[in-house]
């Protein structure tokens, strides 16, 4: 909780206490401890193996919460599971559009799963397409579409239930840049025009410079640095007692290493994933 604009207090988007989560006998969530406010941008920043899509498993509900707590705009992600997952739309980093289906249909489907009311479906389909810029491609097949026109049905699909919050994992891995910035801008513009909160992870430390109000670096289960991008570069700067203000990119360096160790790897499994994911919208 922090306090509105009139005093009272107002739930975070998203607040993590002290959440941790293990497979077997690797810890890839230590202790976290995260806020995400309402209406911002944060992006969720770090190398592979840092623990970041499990603690978005967690907030989604798609992973249970073992140890801490999870909130989600005040309900507990661990009692109110229903409730939490009304609240969100999500668009992993593994696609989940169906190829042999129209991007009409994808986005039906998600309805149906968001339980959109039977009532209000093709107008909400039509309006998330809409919202990304696929209205005249809507009855195509999915896999005529080119790798950004297939994000943006992702995200589409993500948006067809009106959520409070929007959690996007690598939302433009593999895309070039003309691309990369079409999903973004399309983000910016539901945004804009619903209030809702966006929490990203990305690599792309270009897009979380520019795009995100905040970022947390995560490192080996926990943030390790917390703030506005230019804060952190900044505060870097001051460290280093150099006039040349370093980028994100050196602020990443400086607090996950070369990420290049045992611990900050990644499994065999998630790069996997992750090279199958760039080659479909690649």
């Amino acid at each position: 909780m922090r306090p509105g604009p009139a005093g009272t207090p107002v739930a975070d988007a998203v607040s993590c206490t002290r959440l941790a989560y293990a497979f077997g006998d690797t810890l890839a969530v230590d202790g976290l401890d995260l806020a995400v406010r309402q209406g911002e941008v944060f992006g969720l920043l770090g190398p592979n193996g840092a623990g970041k899509t499990t603690a978005i498993r967690c907030i989604t509900t798609l992973l249970p919460v073992p140890a801490g707590t999870v909130g989600v705009f005040g309900h507990d992600a661990a009692k109110e599971r229903m409730a939490v997952r009304r609240l969100l739309g999500y668009v992993p980093q593994q696609l989940s559009a169906d190829s042999g289906l129209t991007g009409r249909e994808n986005v039906a489907l998600f309805a149906r799963v968001f339980d959109v009311p039977r009532r209000e479906r093709a107008e909400r389909v039509g309006q998330a397409l809409a919202a990304v810029g696929l209205a005249d491609a809507a009855d195509r097949l999915a896999g005529t579409y080119s790798g950004g026109m297939v994000r943006r049905l992702e995200l589409a699909q993500a948006l067809v239930s009106a959520p409070r919050l929007l959690i996007l994992d690598e939302p433009t891995i593999g895309l070039d840049p003309i691309a990369r910035t079409g999903v973004w801008d399309h983000i910016n513009a539901v945004r804009a025009a619903t209030g809702m909160t966006v929490l990203v992870t990305t690599h792309y430390m270009d897009e979380a410079d520019q795009y995100c109000d905040r970022v947390g670096l995560m490192h080996r289960g926990r943030i390790r640095a917390l703030g506005t991008p230019a804060e952190l570069r900044r505060d870097l700067a001051e460290r280093q007692g150099t006039d040349t203000l370093p980028t994100l990119e050196d602020v990443f360096r400086d607090v996950a290493g070369s990420g290049l160790d045992d611990h900050s790897g990644g499994g065999f499994r998630d790069v996997r994933s992750t090279r199958r994911t760039a080659r479909r919208v690649g």
